[in-house]
């Protein structure tokens, strides 16, 4: 795969003017720049940009520091475009012994028919294997349908395919933004883009413990806030690469998936590699098979970009 080119952001304190009167002031402030080298006025233009100031006067920018560092989706800061025709593999591997959950059974692979015994059934020369898999839906990295949480909800089978896949994906690449004491990702933190008709994919960084037991403990998840803000904003689709979508440590509610299967929202859990995905340009894709009464499979969830971003 081929490496995208380096990102950059820009570090600075700022205390803004405006024409009518008032000022507004920020301190430790990052942004998004599409170059390594933009001056003090481009920053000044390109945080307008992104607060959607209107009538401003003067912009002071101190402290300025270029840093290279991943883009996060600042508004009016695009980026040059991304090497073209990219695919990128957000699914994690499934094999056998897989832990996906903990409590959840792992995955039993075993032969129907051998390489060796089928020599004796077909032409010399020519040998086929065919295994069984035994596993439960909630493996690796999986779509929920609303049937999996409402009894007359819709099942697999009844998906909208164009509702899955070659959906504009709207990254939040959110490493920094969570912590400990907080890792619910509240409604705020999604407000500054339009989301309508998109993929969301939460990109918190808790997939580096996939497979280990520190996965299962203190994983950052959407907050019912978020949930209802998503669903208001229109979203398809709501992808994050941690533990559950919802917080697993509350006790047996689960806001986040009650509001967005009602809606008609798909959620894709255990996500991995987001980081490589840009916050804006890419396209997601996440289609399970499609099986009668039941509510959640394995996908194989991947991101492109396109020669036009």
């Amino acid at each position: 795969m081929t490496t995208p080119p380096p990102q950059h952001r820009a570090h600075f304190d700022f205390s803004i003017s405006f024409a009518n009167g008032g000022r507004l002031h920020g301190e430790g402030v990052r942004l998004d720049v599409p170059r390594p080298d933009p001056g003090a006025d481009e920053i000044g233009i390109l945080l307008v940009k992104h607060l959607g100031l209107a009538l401003v006067s003067e912009v002071e920018i101190r402290g300025l520091r270029i840093v290279q560092e991943q883009h996060r989706g600042s508004r009016g800061a695009d980026a040059a475009a991304p090497v073209p025709g990219r695919v990128i593999d957000l699914s994690h591997p499934i094999e056998a012994g897989l832990v996906t959950y903990p409590g959840l059974p792992a995955p039993i692979i075993t032969p129907h028919l051998t390489r060796e015994d089928s020599r004796a059934k077909y032409a010399p020369g020519t040998e086929f294997a065919m295994d069984i898999i035994t596993m439960i839906g909630n493996t690796g990295t999986y779509l929920d349908a609303p049937y999996h949480r409402y009894e007359e909800g819709g099942d697999l089978a009844s998906l909208d395919l164009s509702t899955l896949v070659d959906v504009p994906a709207e990254v939040f690449h959110l490493r920094d933004s969570w912590s400990a004491d907080h890792r619910g990702i509240d409604a705020v933190t999604l407000a500054d883009r339009d989301l309508a008709g998109s993929a969301v994919l939460l990109d918190t960084g808790w997939s580096s413990r996939f497979g280990t037991p520190e996965y299962a403990v203190g994983a950052p998840f959407l907050t019912e806030g978020g949930a209802r803000h998503l669903v208001e904003a229109g979203v398809q689709i709501v992808g994050i690469d941690s533990l559950n979508i919802d917080d697993t440590e509350s006790g047996g509610e689960r806001p986040a998936h009650s509001i967005l299967l009602a809606a008609g929202v798909h959620v894709v859990e255990h996500l991995t590699n987001l980081e490589a995905v840009p916050a804006r340009g890419a396209r997601f894709t996440a289609a399970p098979p499609a099986i009668r009464g039941f509510g959640t499979f394995p996908v194989r969830a991947f991101a492109t970009v396109s020669t036009s971003h």
